[in-house]
């Protein structure tokens, strides 16, 4: 079975876990704080899942799920990662992360920086637009009523192994194109976190499918590069 490694194990990253384990698989968790204080996480997953050290989970996960603040991507440890398909879930919030001039200006996205730190690895973007509780209860089998992801990357192999795990886990992928075409569905454009919303109300999720996503995807515009500065936490 495979092992699902994730890197930080917060909103999004425990939801993916749930999501994870109740499709069978396997998953490692780790945060900045220590195995230690995931205990409580981990009971509640079951025997499924266990807690590690972040270099740990990178080296157990078959997939490893990239999921802490921007201003940490760097302590990513990368040597562990070499070689491996990387899920980064990761938005740009400058109150929080502090300015980054290269995003700012539109000439970089999160997932190429965290490309460029990880450069043996295959970076796919994904699970970076939609609210967590969204997230937890869109899940659905195949057929209508299906929600879609945009996946990112530039590696088809790695963006069909993504494929793969969304349909598992209860979702639809929709291929947004390479990580430079990921600023499309960041913090602050059409594709972030709305379309899951109803009535732009985050904490009541609603179905978004392929044509939904995709039209917001079309309508990003990247002349408007600030990032909202209020947005829900990832």
């Amino acid at each position: 079975m495979t092992t699902i490694g994730l890197i930080g194990s917060g909103n999004i990253g425990s939801t993916v876990a749930r999501l994870a384990v109740d499709a069978g698989y396997d998953v490692v968790v780790s945060n900045s704080r220590g195995p230690e204080t995931l205990q409580e996480l981990v009971d509640e997953l079951g025997p499924r899942a266990r807690a590690a050290t972040a270099s740990e989970a990178a080296a157990a996960g078959d997939l490893v799920v990239v999921t802490v603040p921007l201003h940490a991507y760097r302590q990513v440890p990368a040597v562990p990662l070499a070689g491996k398909t990387v899920l980064d879930t990761n938005n740009y919030y400058p109150d929080r992360d502090g300015s980054v001039a290269a995003l700012d200006e539109g000439s970089a996205t999160t997932s190429g920086l965290l490309q460029e730190h990880l450069a043996d690895s295959h970076v796919v973007k994904v699970f970076n637009n939609i609210f967590f509780v969204a997230l937890g209860q869109l899940a659905r089998p195949q057929g209508e009523g299906r929600s879609a992801l945009p996946v990112f990357g530039d590696d088809e192999g790695a963006k069909q192994q993504v494929t793969d795990l969304l349909d598992a886990l209860g979702y639809d992928a929709l291929d947004g194109g390479t990580l430079a075409e990921s600023w499309r569905a960041e913090n602050g454009r059409p594709a972030y976190v709305m379309p899951y919303a109803t009535d732009g109300d985050v904490t009541a999720p609603s179905p978004a499918g392929a044509d939904v996503v995709r039209d917001a995807l079309a309508r990003a515009d990247r002349s408007d590069v600030q990032p909202a500065a209020a947005a829900p936490p990832s």
